[in-house]
C-alpha cells in the first residue's frame, strides 16, 4: 500500500549526517535529526492500525483487573456499582476487540500498551496514598477519567483509520465502544458532582 508523509508515522535518520540536509532512505525522504525506525515498524496505515489494536486490546485487558481492585476499594455505593458496572463492559470492549480482529482478518494478539500501564501505576499510587473513604474515591474517579479520556482518543483514532481503510464493520464495532467510554466519563462526572466531592472536602472535619 502506498502511503503519504502524513500518514508516516515514524520517521528514519541516516547515520552521521550532521549538516541539516535531507536523506533518501526505503524510498523515504529523511531530514536530520529524526528517529530511526524499527524493521518491524509500521509500514502503511493498516499496520499502524493494527498495531494500535494490539495495544488498546492489551491495555482493555489490564483494566478489567484494576477496575475489581477499584470496586473493592471504593466506599460510595454509587461509586462501588459504577465500577463494577465497568468492569462489566470493559470485559465486553476486549470481546469487540476480538471481533475487530477478525473483521480486519487478523489474530487478536495484545501488546504492551505503557501508556494504560502508566495510568494504572496512577491508580496503584492512589491505593498506596490515601486511605479509605471519600478522597480516595475522589482519586479513584480522577484515575478512572483519565483513563477514559486515553480509551475515547484510541477508539476515536481507530475508528477514523478504519473508516479510511474502508474496513466499515471494524469502524461500526470501534464506535460502538467510543460511545459507551464518552458516556461513562460522563457517568464519572456526574457521581463526583453529586456528593463525593463535597464529602471528601468535608471529611477529617476540615
Amino acid at each position: 500500500m502506498k502511503t503519504t508523509k502524513d500518514e508516516s508515522t515514524k520517521a528514519i535518520k541516516a547515520p552521521n549526517n550532521t549538516t541539516g540536509k535531507t536523506t533518501k532512505n526505503s524510498n523515504h525522504t529523511v531530514k536530520d535529526g529524526a528517529t530511526i525506525a524499527k524493521p518491524e515498524a509500521s509500514k502503511d496505515l493498516r499496520d499502524f492500525l493494527e498495531d494500535e489494536l494490539k495495544a488498546i486490546y492489551w491495555a482493555e485487558k489490564a483494566l478489567t483487573k484494576a477496575l475489581v481492585k477499584m470496586a473493592k476499594t471504593a466506599t460510595s455505593v454509587q461509586l462501588i456499582k459504577t465500577f463494577k458496572e465497568y468492569l462489566k463492559e470493559t470485559e465486553e470492549h476486549v470481546t469487540r476487540l476480538e471481533h475487530v480482529f477478525e473483521s480486519l482478518g487478523l489474530k487478536a494478539v495484545a501488546n504492551k500498551c505503557h501508556a494504560m500501564a502508566e495510568l494504572l501505576d496512577e491508580v496503584n499510587g492512589i491505593f498506596e496514598g490515601t486511605e479509605v473513604g471519600n478522597v480516595r474515591d475522589v482519586a479513584m474517579i480522577a484515575a478512572a477519567q483519565k483513563v477514559k479520556h486515553y480509551e475515547i482518543a484510541t477508539y476515536e483514532t481507530l475508528r477514523v483509520h478504519a473508516v479510511t481503510l474502508g474496513k466499515t464493520k471494524a469502524a461500526l464495532l470501534l464506535a460502538k465502544t467510543l460511545e459507551e467510554e464518552k458516556n461513562a466519563d460522563v457517568k464519572l462526572t456526574e457521581i463526583a458532582e453529586s456528593h463525593i466531592n463535597v464529602d471528601a472536602a468535608h471529611e477529617g472535619g476540615k
